[in-house]
């Protein structure tokens, strides 16, 4: 199969080249193109995009970056028609994938979330994006010293 992969953090990398690593026993065909960072890039050498050079945190930086976030949304579309992927993988990284999610579903191109973003602290509208736009959510658990 076909991996195109997306992870816009350092713990999106460390998630994805674990899945990655996991997909290839499973699939010997399996075959990545991906946006992560040296981890994933350490799996496969298909990296499009480093996770470095997509991180900008809070409003003004966002803002500031406005031309450079439109740019890696329009090249990302573009590079996932070429690539014509069996499945299109998120880990994380909602502003960005939530949006590339909703262009995928309009283009059928099924969509997996590995690692749901977080939508009970904030965003919880969130939920409806994921409810329509993603094939298949999964969920890490992480135990912080919880009694559950």
């Amino acid at each position: 199969m076909k991996y195109y992969i997306i992870a816009g953090e350092a713990s999106g990398d460390l998630h994805g080249s674990n899945l990655m690593k996991a997909l290839v026993k499973q699939d010997l065909n399996a075959k990545f193109r991906f946006w992560g960072g040296d981890l994933m890039q350490n799996v496969s050498n298909t990296l499009v995009k480093h996770y470095n050079s997509l991180a900008f945190m809070g409003f003004l930086e966002v803002l500031l970056n406005i031309r450079t976030i439109t740019k890696n949304l329009s090249f990302c579309k573009k590079d996932i028609l070429k690539f014509n992927p069996d499945v299109l993988i998120f880990i994380d990284y909602p502003g960005f994938n939530l949006r590339i999610a909703k262009w995928a579903k309009d283009h059928h191109i099924k969509v997996l979330y590995y690692i749901s973003p977080t939508v009970w602290a904030w965003k919880q509208k969130r939920v409806f994006d994921i409810q329509k736009y993603i094939d298949q959510l999964y969920c890490i658990q992480c135990n912080y010293g919880s009694p559950w």
